[in-house]
């Protein structure tokens, strides 16, 4: 991985943690009940989970372009004539 790579995962696991830390004070701190809590983060699961999943399927309909965009390239590289020398 290169260094401008690593320092971009350095930086989105800060971000998750305080994300999380930020989440866990905010539900000690909540002034609503345990049932509407619960209810609450079930209904941002639900939220999360279907944003993950569009999420994958736009990077797998990305990667399948790209995949088909380098077939292409290929086989016009191997169409393409070749001078050989003798």
């Amino acid at each position: 991985m290169s260094e401008q790579g690593k320092q971009a995962a350095k930086v989105a696991a800060m971000i998750a943690g305080g994300a999380l830390i930020g989440a866990g004070l905010g539900l000690l701190f909540a002034p609503q009940s345990g049932a509407e809590t619960r209810r609450d983060i079930g209904r941002a699961a639900k939220k999360a989970q279907l944003q993950a999943t569009r999420w994958s399927r736009s990077v797998q309909s990305g990667m399948q372009e790209v995949m088909n965009r380098s077939k292409q390239l290929v086989q016009r590289h191997d169409a393409q004539p070749r001078i050989e020398a003798a």
